[in-house]
């Protein structure tokens, strides 16, 4: 009965199986690792955790669209719509500005170019007998070539023109030197006009076609005129020229006022002299690059001549006189 009297609720009197010190330090030691565990990475101070536990995944950033460079089919089509636009005004400038050529051409043709040079008076009897214009009818690299002889001519006939000034002062001072004064006034009427003909119109003609017989004609006529400048400015005396030989005997015998007078003539002529055979070797330079030969300067000369209306006539006459002698001969 003492068995069955014993308290449920009484301490057991046999041992705890759980009071085995092994089995206390596994379950502490247990316990105290789950204690330690901190889900939230320990982190420095403002920096990020020296190690990420292995349970611990990074941290998912937020997608982000990057815009595209690639042009969408509309502004593809906008940009080649716009770029016909540009080429079918620019194709349509182009078309007119051909017509208002065209027309300027067809009515230049019915009207003919109408002669502009010497530049008279419209109410003046006499007519301009040539056309010239230089940004029309001269090339662009041949233009200040041309201009520079004719402003070269044009300084020539200025010379001419003082020289018969300073001529005419000689022969107010000495009477026997009016031979000088005579032939200077010779050489105004003469050389002025001859010169414009005869290597002026020549090389303008030469720069404006490409002609290879004007380029001839002028290299021809241009060294006699060069010579004729060296003559002038030397001044021999009794031939109507103010050079540096009469214009110093004018100075130390008769009067020095005419003397001086007839210095500055003579550094005219010079002028005219040094001027036109710089001018000559830039021409004979230009002539070279032109392609210009007297194989062609023949060519041209024979074709000119046998498209020339005078000649043609001429020779039909000649050939019906010819023809009409020997039928009278056979009768």
């Amino acid at each position: 009965m003492s068995g069955n009297l014993n308290n449920p609720f009484a301490e057991p009197g046999g041992e705890n199986p759980f009071d085995d010190p092994s089995i206390r330090q596994v379950t502490h030691s247990a316990v105290e690792s789950v204690e330690q565990y901190n889900p939230i990475p320990a982190h420095t101070s403002g920096g990020p955790a020296a190690h990420n536990t292995p349970g611990s995944t990074p941290p998912y950033l937020p997608a982000v669209l990057q815009p595209s460079t690639d042009p969408s089919p509309q502004m593809v089509a906008v940009a080649a719509q716009a770029d016909l636009l540009r080429q079918q005004d620019e194709l349509e400038r182009k078309a007119a500005d051909l017509d208002r050529r065209e027309q300027e051409l067809q009515s230049r043709k019915s009207t003919g170019k109408e002669n502009n040079w010497p530049p008279l008076p419209k109410r003046f009897p006499l007519k301009p007998c040539f056309y010239q214009d230089f940004a029309e009818e001269i090339p662009q690299e041949y233009q200040r070539v041309s201009k520079m002889m004719y402003y070269l001519w044009m300084f020539h006939c200025m010379t001419l023109f003082l020289n018969l000034l300073a001529c005419l002062a000689f022969f107010t001072t000495s009477a026997a030197h009016g031979v000088d004064f005579g032939l200077s006034i010779l050489w105004l009427i003469l050389f002025a006009p001859c010169s414009f003909l005869c290597w002026y119109r020549p090389v303008y003609n030469a720069f404006k076609t490409d002609s290879s017989f004007s380029f001839f004609f002028f290299f021809f006529v241009f060294l006699g005129q060069v010579i004729i400048f060296i003559i002038q400015s030397v001044g021999i005396p009794y031939w109507g020229n103010s050079g540096w030989i009469a214009a110093f005997t004018v100075f130390q015998e008769h009067n020095k006022a005419v003397g001086i007078i007839m210095i500055i003539v003579a550094i005219l002529f010079t002028m005219c002299a040094v001027t036109s055979v710089v001018l000559l070797k830039m021409v004979h330079s230009m002539y070279r690059h032109t392609g210009a030969s007297f194989q062609k300067a023949q060519q041209e000369f024979s074709q000119g001549v046998m498209t020339s209306q005078t000649f043609r006539s001429a020779a039909s006459s000649a050939a019906s006189s010819a023809a009409q002698g020997a039928f009278q001969g056979n009768n």
